[in-house]
């Protein structure tokens, strides 16, 4: 019996290890000394165990112009497959600085717009895991048509698949956009950096002496601008929160979000919310606090947990469903809507009803941040924006009032008049234009100034107004608001809330697209 390898197979064995080794053994082992992970190590901690497979292994760098002749190194400085995450398919790209600094030529840029099509093509969510030093100088004009390429099939996914970027390593010039086009950016605090134009180019232009942290780090896009989502502490918790993330999502927009089975009583109360709300209207409270006790236990994922913390945004579970929460935040700038809040509710909202998530609204809102700042920088487009996603979408819309809402920021949060679904107050609930001090001191200026006893007449009329006008039974009244229930009732009535909204079914008028006050 002959057991010789046949020369074609052991041929085959040699290539398939020879593409594992990327930039070669030497680079490799400089990348980890950094204490980084290799491209094919981040694909194995984010995949389920053995589900990879990797496609176009062989691929090489087709050009052979100034400085590439002994450039061909199979990958061509990306690693693109598909596997799985909890069972469900996920298409992944995974950039390898050991070769060529993961730069993008003409070949590289093919393999991912590869793998963007079959995603596309087969409804699943795609994954590019970045850390490249951006194009490849020496291919020239070739690098930009690939990126071209790669941001066009960015815009045709969106809204189709879920879109994800995790900043790994370098992320420059050009390759900025491919992430900025994508649903959510991952960076990892002291070792990814996002930027336009580098600290060189910035000190020769403006003068300005800046590092590559300060300039483009996880906590300045996390803090600072708003570009990043996520900010993880490691490499392995990225790619952990990456999969805690599509655990919330569909897989594509045809598709609802997975269920699981709930862990926490759907009829549980929490008696600790009847008092949650301070009796002093000017007294802040923490909404996280709200959110946590009548989601899941341990559900809430925050995002962008560190941008315009004046409003809260995030996935959670009620009952086993998946929900997106979009709440003010009386504990910073007693949770009013400014330009950065609204941009950043807006984009998630629209995010939602793409992937046909339900929408739960936690409001308290003294109305819009005042200022020239901000009227100067656009306060009212960016309102519109966010009150433009809530009357866009079709998705199951729920709203708690737990304490004000107020002027024009009640308007922008899905009330009854904007298609909201269910709207639900607590006893605590202030409806009105503004807050009754307020009121009080323009609709009755005069009776103020001629009164013997000004506070104590003050006092009398805003007990008054909030009898007359901000308490919540004149809405009920109206029926603007649907229910006035006790606090600790919210988890149970939102839960049966979402079975009753199960089969909604809601559309906009036919159009190639609207167009949204950018």
């Amino acid at each position: 019996m002959n057991n010789a390898l046949d020369p074609r197979i052991q041929k085959l064995r040699e290539m398939r290890a020879l593409s594992q080794l990327g930039g070669g053994e030497e680079k490799l082992k400089q990348h980890r000394a950094k204490g980084r992970l290799t491209a094919r190590e981040r694909i194995d901690l984010l995949l389920d165990p053995g589900s990879f497979r990797e496609i176009d292994a062989f691929v090489t760098n087709r050009q052979n112009g100034i400085g590439m002749s002994n450039q061909h190194l199979l990958t061509d400085g990306v690693v693109t497959g598909w596997g799985t995450i909890d069972g469900r398919l996920v298409y992944v790209y995974s950039q390898d600085f050991t070769v060529m600094g993961g730069s993008l030529g003409a070949a590289h840029a093919s393999k991912i717009t590869k793998i963007q099509d079959m995603a596309l093509k087969n409804g699943a969510p795609i994954i590019g895991l970045n850390d490249s030093g951006g194009a490849r100088i020496q291919e020239g004009l070739m690098s930009l048509v690939g990126y071209s390429e790669i941001f066009l099939r960015n815009t045709l996914a969106s809204g189709v698949i879920p879109q994800i970027s995790a900043i790994m390593g370098p992320c420059a010039g050009g390759a900025v956009y491919s992430p900025a086009l994508t649903d959510f950016i991952f960076m990892v605090k002291n070792t990814s950096y996002m930027f336009l134009t580098g600290p060189d180019v910035v000190k020769a232009v403006t003068h300005e002496d800046v590092t590559f942290e300060t300039l483009g780090g996880a906590m300045v896009h996390n803090t600072t601008s708003g570009v990043a989502h996520f900010a993880a502490e490691s490499e392995g918790d990225c790619l952990y929160m990456i999969r805690r993330l599509l655990s919330y999502l569909p897989s594509n927009n045809m598709e609802d979000p997975p269920m699981v089975k709930p862990k926490d009583d759907p009829l549980r109360t929490d008696e600790a919310l009847d008092s949650i709300v301070p009796d002093n209207p000017n007294k802040p409270y923490d909404m996280k606090e709200v959110i946590n006790r009548v989601v899941d236990e341990g559900s809430f994922f925050e995002v962008q947990e560190h941008y315009a913390t004046n409003i809260i945004i995030g996935f959670a579970r009620l009952g086993g469903q998946s929900v997106g929460i979009v709440a003010n935040q009386p504990a910073v700038l007693a949770g009013v809507l400014d330009i950065n809040a609204s941009e950043k509710a807006a984009r998630f909202v629209r995010f939602c009803d793409c992937f046909n998530i339900p929408i739960i609204t936690f409001e308290d809102v003294p109305g819009f941040l005042p200022g020239v700042a901000q009227e100067h920088g656009g306060i009212i487009r960016s309102g519109a924006k966010l009150l433009y996603a809530y009357c866009e979408a079709t998705v199951p819309k729920i709203n708690v009032i737990t304490r004000k809402a107020y002027g024009g920021a009640y308007c922008v949060l899905s009330p009854r008049a904007t298609r909201g679904d269910l709207v639900l107050a607590w006893p605590s609930a202030e409806l009105a234009v503004m807050g009754a001090d307020g009121a009080v001191s323009i609709i009755y200026r005069r009776e103020l100034s001629l009164a013997e006893d000004p506070a104590a007449k003050r006092a009398e009329l805003v007990r008054q107004y909030q009898e007359e006008v901000t308490n919540p039974w004149v809405a009920a009244q109206y029926g603007f608001i649907d229910d006035i229930i006790e606090p600790h009732d919210t988890r149970p009535r939102l839960i049966n809330a979402l079975r009753m909204l199960r089969n909604k079914r809601d559309s906009n008028p036919p159009r190639k697209h609207g167009n949204i006050p950018l």
